[in-house]
């Protein structure tokens, strides 16, 4: 083993935890961590690391592993369902951007070539930061989440066709193996291939190797196939990386694509750690220093071109406006994907290396901004609206999704949100025959449930004219079920301002945001991790025979105190685990009585079963009543339920004579 090699590895995980430490501190996002980390030990910084190669085997080796993950995660299923956004939203965006790039650049004497390769380099966004951080903030599941991963897996995908034109772009390949219809067949060619090991090969040897019940013969496996089709896709002329994008996605298809991802889950925050250290360490701090200002102005132009772009292919699927400008957000940073590209226009010599650099030095400030970005996003369009320089300026919606002309509605309730939690309350409301209005933001369900009959209209519930048009004012109830938390704030706050009587329900995803619910206006605040809290610790108290009376106090009085969890209450001395140290063989148990039973039309006196059995009658279930603690005087019935408490021993010995008729 090369010691040189150990040591380079030693200084960057000591290195990586020394910054981590100071960013966590900070509250810096990790990612922004690693790359200082790269910049620092790279041979451009304090040069604790200076083989270039090294470094460059470093980012290959980084960004193969990370596509190969996120290609394992992808799905074609999930693809299809939001195929809307895919294709227009996608392709809008990409084309929009490429096109804006290379006006500017031919504007500035660059050539045809090098201005449409830069194109493509600024129109991929960076799937891995972006999807982290949608699923650290919880909104991967809302319209702004669902939209933006739809427009990053066009991006991604659409790399293909990229690499096949750099050849093109870069005018070296006059012969017939680069010409444009050869390039087209080998990129159909490779699909193909793609397909039909996605399809029959790769199922086969996965299947075969899970017989055998090894996760090192599976894992050996699941490696063995990404670097043989990352070796294929590098000797037809695409990248490594690219490679291993879809290694992951022809696993990704397969029935065992959970083992597959289970297996590699653990190494996925160091794959995604190891590229952002690489790409850190090929930044050369002296070309940054020397060009600061030309890098800062290029980073904003850069951010204003993808917010701008990001923002068009969101109006573009009219979505409201508030989704528009957090999918621009969300668009303005360069990809891993594009460094993919970069180095192979190096070596077609569409770029130089001083364009390279600097390409580099504003794809890491991008990035390192995003995270900022995303999270300064909402307080931004929140405080644009507030002041009104936010009008809603949307295309006319399609005629199926146009809300109806407004009719009086009074005492209601409001549910904006038409998920599974939305569309229980919407089916208990309607058999109560109480009135109600739906306000959804995904188009195809208010078309598809306005077939159907639902009052649902299309709309963006933090927009206070959307609201007005729910007839908030005479209201009686609104209840939010949607899963972006900042739009659940604002649509409390409005709905406070606009109707004080209003009883405001909400649901949130985490315990932390109930208290600021309720310093908006809620009433209710509903939270599904602390929800769950209670179901599970419910279900724990009653096994232990905690009395039901009991358990319930201790539920209202964490309610009452706004979700304080865990605080003291008294338990009764003698827990059913103390009842079994005295009898290990303690258990409860339940029985049906069969038509024929001698037990039946009998008194529990005339049964005798505690004297004869040595047993307790707890309860008897009978039809959709439950009798606690019946009398001696109450009569068996045929199919009642007979709830017991005693010895297993003493209980089988029951149960075998109840069963038995003769």
């Amino acid at each position: 083993m090369d010691t040189y090699f150990l040591v380079n590895l030693l200084i960057i995980f000591v290195l990586s935890i020394l910054v981590l430490f100071v960013c966590s501190y900070l509250r810096v996002p990790t990612m922004v961590g690693f790359l200082i980390t790269g910049v620092v030990a790279g041979p451009f910084g304090l040069a604790f690391i200076t083989d270039v190669d090294q470094v460059n085997t470093f980012a290959e080796i980084g960004v193969a592993l990370l596509l190969f993950t996120i290609g394992l995660e992808f799905s074609f299923k999930n693809l299809i369902r939001v195929k809307k956004a895919v294709i227009i939203g996608g392709l809008v965006q990409v084309l929009t951007t490429i096109a804006a790039v290379y006006i500017l650049l031919t504007f500035l004497g660059r050539s045809f070539g090098e201005a449409v390769f830069i194109g493509f380099l600024i129109s991929l966004s960076s799937t891995a930061i972006v999807i982290k951080l949608l699923q650290q903030r919880g909104e991967i599941d809302s319209p702004y989440g669902k939209n933006t991963l739809a427009i990053l897996i066009f991006q991604d995908l659409v790399t293909i066709p990229m690499m096949l034109l750099i050849p093109v772009l870069s005018g070296t390949g006059s012969g017939p193996a680069n010409s444009l219809p050869v390039l087209l067949l080998q990129g159909c060619l490779f699909i193909v291939v793609v397909f039909i090991s996605a399809r029959w090969i790769v199922p086969r040897i996965l299947f075969e190797a899970a017989k055998f019940r090894s996760k090192e013969l599976f894992l050996f496996c699941i490696l063995g196939i990404c670097v043989a089709i990352a070796y294929l896709t590098s000797n037809a002329g695409l990248s490594l990386a690219l490679g291993a994008f879809f290694a992951g996605l022809i696993i990704a298809e397969s029935e065992f694509n959970l083992e597959a991802l289970s297996d590699i889950i653990p190494f996925r925050d160091v794959f995604t750690s190891f590229f952002f250290i690489s790409i850190g360490m090929l930044l050369n701090v002296h070309f940054f220093i020397s060009n600061t200002i030309v890098i800062i102005i290029i980073v904003l132009g850069i951010i204003i071109i993808k917010f701008g772009t990001g923002s068009i292919s969101a109006l573009v699927l009219g979505l409201p406006v508030r989704t528009v400008l957090l999918i621009g957000f969300a668009m303005a940073q360069i990809g891993e994907f594009s460094f993919v590209l970069s180095q192979t226009g190096l070596q077609y010599s569409l770029i130089s290396d001083e364009t390279y650099q600097l390409f580099l030095s504003v794809s890491l400030i991008t990035m390192a901004c995003t995270p900022f970005m995303i999270s300064a996003a909402p307080r931004i369009i929140d405080t644009l609206s507030d002041k009104k320089v936010l009008k809603r300026q949307l295309p006319e919606p399609e005629e199926a999704i146009r809300p109806d002309k407004p009719h009086e509605l009074t005492d209601h309730i409001i549910i904006v949100g038409y998920g599974l939690n939305g569309q229980n309350v919407a089916k208990t409301a309607r058999l109560s025959a109480i009135p109600y209005t739906i306000i959804e933001m995904n188009a195809e369900t208010v078309k598809a449930e306005k077939e159907k009959g639902e009052p649902i209209f299309f709309g963006d519930a933090t927009d206070e004219d959307v609201l007005k048009h729910a007839h908030i004012a005479s209201a009686r109830i609104i209840l939010i079920v949607i899963s972006d938390p900042v739009a659940i704030g604002l649509i409390v706050k409005h709905a406070r301002l606009m109707n004080p009587g209003i009883h405001i329900i909400a649901r949130t995803r985490y315990l932390g945001d109930v208290n600021e619910l309720y310093k908006l206006g809620a009433d209710e605040v509903v939270s599904e991790q602390f929800e769950t809290s209670i179901e599970l610790f419910t279900r724990i108290l009653t096994r232990y025979l905690i009395p039901k009376k009991e358990i319930e106090t201790f539920i209202e009085e964490i309610r009452k105190n706004a979700y304080v969890m865990l605080r003291d209450f008294p338990i009764p001395d003698l827990s059913y685990e103390e009842m079994k140290i005295n009898n290990p063989e303690i258990t409860i148990a339940s029985v049906r009585l069969p038509e024929g039973s001698h037990f039946i039309e009998k008194t529990l006196s005339e049964s005798a079963i505690r004297q004869d059995y040595h047993i307790t009658i707890l309860a008897i279930r009978r039809k959709n009543n439950v009798l606690t603690n019946p009398p001696g005087d109450e009569k068996f019935e045929e199919h009642d339920l007979v709830i017991v408490h005693g010895n297993a021993k003493d209980i089988s010995r029951f149960i075998e004579q109840v069963q038995n008729l003769k």
